[in-house]
């Protein structure tokens, strides 16, 4: 089987490289990449040490229109000389040109995972339009989470008998190595020894993160725990303006912004958390929830996305509508309850729900059932 991944706006994608990984060991799947991005990516030397192709097509988002309109006869041409079973396109830059392309190809199998599923219905509605096209232009489309599934039916008018539910997933082994001596020197990094509660939040600062909500519930929260601790650890254009949300709040006490923390410390990051929280909506998925669950971190969030599929609300998690008040007061049942027990119980709902192997079984299962029926 030969599967095409298209991918734009990112020099390297962790789970493709753990789908290459995968397949390198097993020797079922050849896999070829296509990389729009402004930069020589990363994911090359990466792909190519697996035995697997990965051919940049030099893309800038800022010119997003011409950038796909350029891009269209370059991922043509590559499609058609690789002739792969598959394609497979992930994010709207890469799927309009890359779905286009595929069908103009000859590609019976083309599959596209919804990753961004209601930016541009939230934001730039016009576009909507055009995801209404890659799903027509699609054979399969999946969705990564029940709310994401639900809007494409409902909202997008995706046809039922090409929509797939498949979870994306993190390897377990890898997102759980908490190291002590890391855990240390980020505490006295942020300033959080001594501190309780310390309540992380990992998100870019943009507006359908909800960091608004986050500041106006950290208010509340430190009146009755002045010595709570808030770690916003994200990258984005908002980040000044959230900045000047806590500093209006007088807040520079209780919230630090961690800058960048390496991928290798997320796990030990986490680790230094007595809770997680996030205020997102129409969160596609959010693969910070697997990894605070996975780490054993109780969830307080609002009603979305990965969250919403996996937490029993005061069983393995919090659940919370989206302003300041209700996520402070979802804060507090938790510090009231056994945090722990909900932690524990987290824990093993994503082992169960978000691990890779069932990214990677859900996947390559509709692989198998669309060539099945195609070929």
């Amino acid at each position: 089987m030969h599967v095409l991944h298209t991918f734009a706006n990112n020099s390297h994608v962790p789970y493709l490289t753990w789908f290459a990984e995968r397949a390198a060991r097993e020797g079922n799947i050849r896999y070829t990449f296509l990389i729009l991005y402004p930069e020589r990516p990363v994911m090359i030397e990466e792909m190519e040490k697996l035995g697997f192709t990965c051919i940049w097509i030099p893309f800038d988002s800022a010119k997003r229109k011409w950038g796909m309109i350029r891009t269209l006869p370059q991922l043509w041409w590559h499609i058609r000389k690789a002739k792969p079973d598959i394609v497979h396109c992930n994010l709207f830059d890469d799927s309009l040109p890359g779905l286009i392309a595929a069908w103009l190809a000859g590609v019976r199998v083309r599959v596209i995972t919804r990753q961004d599923t209601g930016f541009h219905w939230r934001y730039t509605p016009l576009w909507t339009r055009l995801d209404r096209w890659n799903s027509r232009m699609a054979t399969h489309v999946i969705a990564i989470s029940e709310e994401a599934r639900d809007f494409l039916l409902r909202i997008e008018h995706t046809p039922p008998s090409k929509l797939r539910l498949v979870h994306n997933g993190i390897p377990p082994e890898r997102f759980t190595k908490q190291d002590g001596q890391a855990m240390d020197r980020m505490r006295v990094r942020f300033g959080s020894v001594g501190r309780y509660p310390v309540i992380g939040t990992v998100a870019r600062f943009i507006e359908w993160k909800g960091y608004r909500h986050i500041v106006e519930a950290a208010k509340i929260i430190a009146r009755d725990h002045p010595d709570a601790m808030f770690l916003f650890c994200g990258q984005g254009e908002q980040e000044p303006e959230v900045r000047q949300w806590v500093h209006d709040a007088g807040l520079e006490r209780n919230i630090v912004f961690t800058g960048w923390v390496e991928r290798a410390d997320m796990a030990s990051f986490f680790g230094l958390l007595d809770i997680y929280l996030h205020a997102a909506e129409l969160e596609p998925f959010g693969l910070v929830y697997a990894e605070a669950m996975m780490n054993a971190i109780p969830v307080v969030s609002t009603a979305t996305g990965a969250a919403l599929d996996a937490i029993t609300d005061g069983i393995n998690g919090i659940l919370s509508e989206r302003n300041g008040e209700a996520l402070a007061a979802g804060v507090e049942r938790l510090l009231k309850a056994d945090a722990k027990a909900i932690g524990e119980a987290g824990r093993q709902t994503a082992l169960s729900m978000y691990s890779f192997d069932t990214m990677w079984e859900g996947t390559t299962g509709i692989y198998e059932q669309a060539l099945g029926r195609t070929v």
